[in-house]
């Protein structure tokens, strides 16, 4: 290899440290969880309180524990939604497409939020 090879390899990894501790330094605890079904808000959860709320008529299951987020069980035939794990910080999603169900966590909490649960 040569000089400008070496040269070219260390800018792309100190761009992708940069933009990975970035990433990290701006990420934002989360305060609730915002539950859509086929695009459309149905339920808002805080993150402080623990409890376990069925979705979609029963397809999914959502536990909230210590102030983490995640689907307990689905309907979906591969559970990749279960498997997605536990989230937390302001942005984290989990997806299942077969149930048409997203759960997003957002940070702080707003006045104008009204939080079940």
């Amino acid at each position: 290899m040569k000089k400008n090879d070496w040269i070219l390899i260390a800018a792309i990894l100190a761009v992708v440290l940069v933009a990975f501790l970035a990433v990290n330094f701006f990420k934002e605890d989360g305060a609730y969880v915002v539950v859509r079904v086929d695009g459309k808000e149905v339920a808002k959860y805080s993150l402080s309180e623990n409890g376990e709320y069925p979705l979609n008529g029963g397809t999914n299951i959502l536990c909230i524990q210590d102030g983490k987020a995640y689907l307990t069980s689905a309907t979906c035939p591969d559970h990749l939604c279960v498997n997605q794990g536990k989230i937390d910080q302001s942005g984290e999603t989990i997806t299942c497409l077969p149930n048409r169900l997203t759960v997003t966590v957002y940070g702080a909490e707003t006045n104008d939020v009204e939080l079940v649960g």
